[in-house]
């Protein structure tokens, strides 16, 4: 049973005070760094200070501040000033939301320095560094896999959750991948953001073509899931209706909207979001790696895929992250080509957000439908209708959306209306960006520690396991990959150089 499924089906089941709701703190953080990460604007430097990693073979060189205005600061003093800050901010939050806070204290400590030395590793120059940067360091080959250290915190995750089961249980209260991946979110809109100003006419490409995406995940993936779990896996209508809302809408999220929507008993939703983590991972190892072998030539069919396919918000988000990196890696050592960073993760997140928006309306349409019929006996009686609030849709939205758009809104609008102030723009969002990139490192050690493959069999969930994979694996890869290629066919990023 996953710890981060039992918590999120208690935030959708119980209507929780604004500042217990983990969703609003993703809004509040990533909002109060987007805002300090204004301050170049404003002719001042907040944020300079934090941590960035760069390809190296000098360790001495491998991390220090993001701004040039620190220069003189150590990277040591980086990296703890930015551990400092991040667990003061999530600190307050887990102890407002009531959280144990000497373990959230001591278990976050840990879990950021494993990280940090797994974003170390992963930016060694022989295995991240592409041709073209293998000159200045002084280096004849790299494997060229580009930004791993991602990849290597899920794996340190896995092993801790599996094989240190004392250790992972201590490291427990710590591990918030939704809230983690959700705050980052926040961050990443303003870095869309300054992206958008400077290619307008692409962005809104990849916008229009997310929102049709939406189409695909309720409408085609949804129905199919639903019939397949109960025909040929003879599940109950309270198992298969979030189990099709998790493997073909948003993962865990979707699954506990919908669970509590049709009433199921707690049990169904926190069950199928310890299944559909351990898939997450499944798909985070494989699948970034199989669209930059196959979809070099494509990079925003690859990048809208990992959206429409990797079932989870975090799980989403870190696979288009890395594909980005793959594929840039790729692109230039077999073609030449040098494409601008990030374009293929904002297809990814803008498919995913899209997805997410819709995940309210429709838990609110299940409702309706479950008890104007009766579906299950879920909740009322055979026949039996009962009003259902419209208030509900804004209890099951994602409310980290909120401050995705805001930080997007905000930026693009400053960068359309004052051109001339752009550089101080993308300064002051590169900076904050920093603590977007240890928020998604957290993320991916934080999910591998909490998929813990043993107690699902355990717990007999096979038959789940099993339509999961054929229902994953059969179609929804498939379907997903060929309506990216329908949407983004022949749509390109941006070219440096």
């Amino acid at each position: 049973m996953s710890s981060e499924g039992n918590a999120a089906y208690k935030a959708y089941e119980v209507k929780k005070p604004l500042l217990k709701n983990e969703d609003w703190w993703a809004v509040w953080l990533g909002l109060f760094i987007f805002f300090l990460g204004l301050g170049p604007i404003f002719g001042n430097d907040w944020l300079g200070w934090a941590v960035k990693f760069s390809d190296w073979v000098d360790l001495s060189k491998a991390f220090g501040p993001v701004s040039k205005a620190y220069k003189g600061m150590s990277g040591l003093t980086s990296g703890f000033l930015t551990y400092v800050f991040m667990l003061a901010i999530t600190a307050i939050g887990a102890w407002i939301m009531g959280a144990n806070v000497k373990r959230y204290v001591a278990g976050f400590s840990i879990i950021y320095w494993l990280t940090f030395a797994c974003l170390l590793l992963g930016h060694n120059a022989y295995i991240s560094a592409t041709p073209d940067k293998q000159a200045k360091l002084g280096i004849s080959w790299s494997l060229g896999l580009g930004e791993m250290g991602y990849v290597f915190a899920m794996i340190l995750g896995l092993i801790i959750g599996n094989f240190f089961l004392g250790f992972a249980k201590f490291l427990e209260e710590a591990a918030k991948p939704e809230w983690f991946i959700k705050t980052g979110i926040v961050i990443l809109g303003a870095a869309i953001g300054i992206k958008t100003v400077g290619a307008l006419g692409l962005a809104s490409t990849v916008i229009f073509r997310g929102l049709c995406a939406v189409v695909e995940a309720y409408l085609i993936y949804w129905p199919v899931v639903y019939f397949i779990a109960r025909k040929y896996f003879r599940f109950t209508p309270e198992w298969a209706a979030p189990l099709a809302s998790g493997i073909s809408i948003c993962g865990v999220s979707a699954a506990i909207a919908t669970g509590a929507a049709i009433r199921s008993r707690p049990i169904v939703p926190v069950i199928l979001a310890a299944v559909i983590i351990v898939f997450v991972a499944v798909e985070l190892l494989f699948l970034p790696w199989l669209a930059a072998a196959t979809l070099v030539h494509e990079p925003m069919v690859a990048g809208a895929w990992m959206g429409l396919a990797v079932k989870s918000d975090g799980g989403a988000i870190a696979s288009g992250a890395i594909t980005d990196s793959l594929i840039r890696a790729k692109a230039l050592k077999d073609l030449g080509i040098k494409y601008e960073e990030g374009w293929m993760l904002m297809a990814t997140t803008t498919t995913k957000l899209f997805i997410d928006i819709f995940i309210g309306v429709w838990a609110f349409i299940l409702a309706l439908i479950w008890c104007v019929y009766g579906i299950g006996n879920q909740g009322c009686d055979v026949g039996e209708t009962r009003k259902v609030a419209a208030s509900e849709i804004w209890e099951r939205f994602p409310k980290f959306v909120i401050g995705f758009v805001l930080t997007f809104i905000v930026m693009l609008v400053f960068g359309l209306n004052n051109p001339d102030m752009l550089k101080q723009a993308e300064a002051g969002v590169n900076e904050a960006n920093a603590f977007r990139t240890m928020f998604f490192a957290l993320t991916f050690f934080s999910i591998g520690l909490i998929t813990n493959v043993r107690k699902l069999w355990a717990a007999g969930m096979g038959r789940i396991v099993a339509v999961y994979a054929v229902c994953l694996f059969g179609f929804i890869l498939w379907v997903g990959l060929f309506i990216s290629w329908l949407f983004y066919h022949g749509v390109k990023p941006p070219i440096i150089g």
